[in-house]
């Protein structure tokens, strides 16, 4: 017969077939942690800056050609006619040559651009953009009746360079292939003039231009901190990206585990259970001498410490299935209307002989006439009586145990369990409240238990929508407190009078 495989996951083996970890993930921190360790004059590192610098000027394309428009007016009003609209075109003409320059770099992806040939086709494009510059430059105004007209050029191209230098930050000399002929010019016709209003304006542009490519280099400096700190910003986005990775692949096989304990448990508890009961059953007929009285009283012995093992090991698979169904949301919880306090009371009746041998008092201190309430009776028979263990436990002979039950400043219920027995340090409650912990004093204690009785505590309390609280100090001793909200606690209904009661019955 052909064996047939099957596409699903055995129900006891964890899949494993998911991939580990995000592949996308890995990569973009390795990308990021390149970025982050490039520094200026790299190639990695001047491709930003090339990119950063044709997003600026794609970006403020308008500007220059606005100032154009303004200057064209400007002169159109004072009487220049041909002149100043042969240099709107020009320098519109030129400046577009570069917005197409620009255009090209920033649509182009960042690894494949050549750094020196992109930043020799920019800087070619300032230069030709300039050559407007220089023709406003060598523009003259005898017609018109602008007076000092020089001084206005001059004026111009300041603010024309100022412009320049705060568009062009990214790329270093591009301030000065635009306006270094420009303002050549200009000093060359201001110097054969010899008027001293030019002479003046002359040297006023040539400390500007240093002056604005001063301005541009710090500007540059501080394009290269935001690549730093935009570099660093992927980085850190990047860890965080693979630490979320990271953590979901953790709680998934942490899941996965959980499921695979959960499921064992369950399909392993009738196997266990089925010769335990028959362990039990017979060591209970030998040790009772059912079938007739036994020679040898060592066997009875034996076979009395048979038995108790047996139920010590079924008490111990009951909790870890108790535990596992609470963990896995699968525990049913019976809710029908309970009287708390009569459940605490026939829990403390079951714990009087084993307190009786230990010398131990049980104090019970309960508030009268509390109503129902809407749990699970079995549930908080098992919590009193985990927590009426421990402290019959933990308690040194002599000692006393108090229970209170009442009602919460909230409206609800209360079970409180006080032992003066040693106590727990404060640095072991979480483990004493964790599945299988066991603090110092448990694990010195000749009653030594599972660790597993406060969990299961912690769970069904949650599970009805309440809170546990442990409170334990050194030598003084250990309070263990379930509390049940108010949502629990049922309305206590008015009786009806006796004879409206008593006439419903003869009318029936």
């Amino acid at each position: 017969m052909p064996l047939l495989r099957s596409n699903t996951a055995d129900k006891f083996i964890v899949d494993r077939r998911k991939p580990h970890r995000n592949s996308d993930v890995a990569r973009a921190v390795r990308r990021s942690r390149d970025r982050l360790s490039q520094r200026h004059g790299t190639p990695v590192f001047d491709r930003e800056l090339l990119k950063l610098h044709a997003h600026a000027i794609v970006g403020s394309a308008a500007t220059i050609p606005l100032l154009v428009l303004i200057i064209t007016a400007a002169g159109l009003l004072g009487g220049m006619a041909g002149d100043i609209v042969v240099w709107a075109f020009l320098t519109m003409t030129c400046y577009a040559g570069l917005t197409w320059v620009a255009h090209r770099v920033r649509k182009a992806d960042a690894s494949r651009l050549n750094t020196i040939s992109t930043k020799r086709n920019l800087l070619a494009g300032h230069f030709i953009s300039g050559l407007g510059w220089v023709y406003f430059a060598t523009l003259g105004c005898v017609n018109c009746q602008v007076e000092q007209f020089p001084i206005i050029k001059a004026i111009v191209l300041l603010l024309a360079m100022a412009a320049t230098a705060l568009i062009t930050s990214s790329l270093r000399g591009a301030l000065l292939a635009t306006f270094a002929l420009p303002v050549a010019a200009y000093a060359y016709i201001g110097i054969n003039s010899w008027a001293p209003i030019e002479l003046v304006m002359t040297g006023l542009l040539a400390l500007s231009l240093p002056f604005f490519s001063y301005v541009a280099s710090h500007f540059n400096r501080s394009s290269v901190m935001l690549l730093s700190f935009r570099s660093e910003k992927d980085a850190l986005i990047a860890e965080l990206e693979t630490a979320k990775s990271m953590s979901d692949e953790a709680r998934r096989r942490a899941e996965e585990a959980n499921m695979a304990k959960s499921r064992f448990l369950a399909s392993m508890s009738h196997e266990l259970r089925t010769p335990l009961n028959a362990i039990l059953g017979f060591s209970e007929v030998m040790s009772n001498e059912v079938l007739g009285p036994m020679q040898n009283p060592t066997y009875r012995d034996y076979a009395r410490d048979v038995h108790d093992s047996g139920q010590h090991l079924l008490d111990l698979i009951n909790e870890i299935l108790d535990l596992s169904r609470i963990e896995a949301g699968r525990y049913q919880l019976n809710e029908e209307p309970v009287r708390l306090l009569h459940i605490v009371e026939e829990c403390c009746h079951l714990m009087e002989l084993k307190a009786h041998n230990k010398d131990l008092r049980i104090i019970q201190e309960f508030e009268p006439e509390l109503p129902r309430l809407f749990a699970d009776e079995r549930a908080l028979r098992q919590v009193t009586l985990n927590l009426l263990s421990n402290a019959v436990k933990f308690t040194s002979t002599g000692g006393e145990i108090r229970v209170r039950v009442g009602w919460t400043a909230g409206g609800g219920q209360y079970v409180s369990i006080k032992d003066n027995g040693p106590g727990i340090p404060p640095d072991e409650i979480p483990v004493v409240l964790s599945a299988f912990g066991q603090g110092s004093i448990a694990i010195k204690s000749a009653e030594q238990g599972t660790g597993l009785g406060l969990p299961i505590v912690q769970g069904l309390i949650h599970m009805h929508g309440g809170e546990f609280e442990l409170h334990s100090k050194l030598r003084e001793g250990t309070e263990a407190i379930a509390i049940f909200p108010a949502s629990r606690v049922m309305e206590v209904l008015p009786a009806l009078p006796t004879r409206k009661v008593a006439a419903g019955g003869r009318r029936r």
